[in-house]
């Protein structure tokens, strides 16, 4: 028998993941929320990562907005300042729920919603030798205020 071309990678365990169908199911619940209306991921070389919309926010939104409670809150990018904030799908309704993000900062947004009122809470840290710290994305939020 010939050897094949392809030469064996030696692998630890550590490295490797076993494939089960609780680990598949669960792969693309998680893929399917960064899925565009045709099925299809857009990538980002500048940030080596899948994104949809040039942003990293669920294409159903983070959590259900507090102040109309049938729109849905968004990482938004503003086209005429270059600024992020989080607002409202249902803006154009009257909704006038939002709140500005960290600009020079890293942002995970997350599905967890804060205890106190209800809106989404996201993780930043500023450079890469920070670890990544959690808050409440509302500005006005009660557990947003300093410890001091």
């Amino acid at each position: 028998m010939k050897q094949s071309k392809v030469s064996k990678i030696k692998t630890r365990k550590r490295d490797s993941v076993r494939v089960t169908k609780n680990n598949i199911k669960s792969f693309k619940t998680e893929i399917s929320q960064y899925l565009d209306s045709n099925g299809f991921l857009s990538y980002s070389a500048k940030k080596k990562k899948y994104v949809i919309l040039g942003t990293n926010t669920p294409k159903d939104g983070l959590v259900e907005c507090p102040e109309c409670k049938s729109g849905q809150l968004l990482i938004i990018k503003s086209h005429t300042t270059k600024k992020r904030f989080i607002g409202c799908t249902n803006y154009y309704n009257g909704c006038k729920a939002s709140s500005p993000l960290l600009q020079k900062a890293m942002i995970k947004a997350t599905r967890i919603k804060c205890d106190i009122c209800s809106w989404p809470t996201i993780f930043f840290r500023f450079g890469r030798k920070q670890k990544w710290q959690k808050q409440c994305a509302n500005m006005k939020c009660i557990s947003r205020k300093s410890k001091v």
